[in-house]
């Protein structure tokens, strides 16, 4: 990876959304009309979240209503530590919603959006100062969540990285391929306006992040041997995924990589790869030199899972001491790992934690 500036406030931009949610595993039709758990979560504030969680300085920047529930969202960011003063606030605007239905054993999650038109899917991008937004910071974070939300937003991811290239900051993007969102343009299918969009961003990135349905929706790059509707994973495969995105677009030097095995909605194995231009891929987690991937086998909640694995990476990236791509690594998926444990978007994770089970102390044992 080339050289920018470093140990700086990180940036992210994207919606954050009012999430309800069934209390336990209670399917929809069980709570309607009946008792929902509302929270907060998006992409981009659950890395910004999980940064400042770790020790590092985060900024969110994105597009709300000016009304009392938007508040409380700003409010739960700050108590995490995140900083907010770039939030623009739209006039006779409204917060996005989804709603997530857990899944248990071998029956799936489900998520619904109710996203449009939210403040944030009117946004263009010149609402923001992007010279003020970037003074002082060293990285900058979106997601293919944000462009997939809105014609209007797309544009705006991509004045932000470019504003965030010229000023020097390291730029990093999660695939994230969300097929309900990619609908602004009619008579375009989902991987179409991926595949239009999402080059455009990644000509200005540094480091992307994403999986296996991620690269293959939105870049049309598949490994081989792997079935994203199956459990079925080729770790080794994944190497050849990211040369060639790093062919594709020559300003990107890292591309890490999530391994999610699903054996059901509950169990899952988990781990990821991490590929540098001109270097061997590594892979986490590792024991007794092979990849041995987490098995968890009572997921709490999954959704915020990759993103945490994202927070974790960035702030090893961009704060953390950890001298190596491997120790990186390895903070990244042990973050990631212990979000599925926390019900919500926020990984609530502590950075002790991480580092606990990232060398190899998990066995659940109570701390005194």
């Amino acid at each position: 990876m080339r050289e920018n500036k470093k140990n700086g406030r990180v940036v992210t931009f994207g919606e954050v959304m009012c999430r309800f949610c069934p209390p336990d595993h209670l399917r929809f039709e069980q709570v309607s009309p009946g008792p929902w758990d509302l929270t907060f979560g998006g992409a981009e504030s659950s890395v910004a979240a999980s940064v400042a969680r770790f020790g590092g300085t985060s900024e969110f920047v994105t597009a709300l209503p000016d009304h009392a529930i938007a508040d409380s969202c700003l409010r739960q960011l700050t108590s995490l530590g995140v900083e907010t003063r770039h939030v623009f606030h739209a006039l006779n605007s409204r917060m996005g919603v989804y709603f997530v239905e857990r899944g248990a054993n071998q029956r799936a999650s489900q998520v619904i959006y109710d996203r449009t038109p939210s403040a944030f899917s009117q946004v263009s991008g010149d609402e923001f100062d992007w010279a003020e937004i970037f003074e002082g910071a060293s990285w900058f974070h979106t997601t293919g969540i944000t462009a997939a939300v809105s014609e209007g937003a797309a544009q705006a991811a991509c004045l932000a990285v470019r504003k965030a290239k010229e000023a020097g900051l390291t730029v990093s993007v999660d695939l994230n391929f969300r097929a309900k969102l990619w609908k602004w343009k009619v008579g375009r299918t989902a991987e179409e306006l991926a595949q239009e969009i999402m080059p455009k961003i990644l000509q200005f990135t540094d480091v992307v992040i994403g999986n296996e349905e991620d690269a293959q929706k939105t870049l049309g790059i598949s490994a081989e041997n792997i079935d994203v509707e199956s459990a079925n994973l080729n770790a080794d495969g994944f190497a050849s995924v990211a040369e060639e995105i790093m062919r594709r677009f020559p300003s990107i030097g890292a591309v890490a990589t999530t391994l999610r095995e699903s054996i059901s909605a509950t169990h899952n194995n988990w781990g990821a790869v991490l590929s540098v231009r001109n270097s061997d891929p590594v892979f986490s987690p590792m024991k007794n030199g092979d990849y041995t991937p987490y098995e968890i086998h009572s997921i709490v909640d999954r959704v915020g899972g990759g993103d945490a694995f994202a927070g974790g990476l960035i702030y090893a990236l961009n704060f953390g001491e950890f001298g190596n791509e491997q120790a990186v690594l390895d903070f990244a998926s042990a973050a990631s790992c212990l979000a599925h444990s926390i019900s919500g978007d926020f990984n609530f994770s502590t950075r002790e934690e991480v580092e606990r089970l990232a060398d190899g102390i998990g066995n659940g044992r109570v701390v005194r």
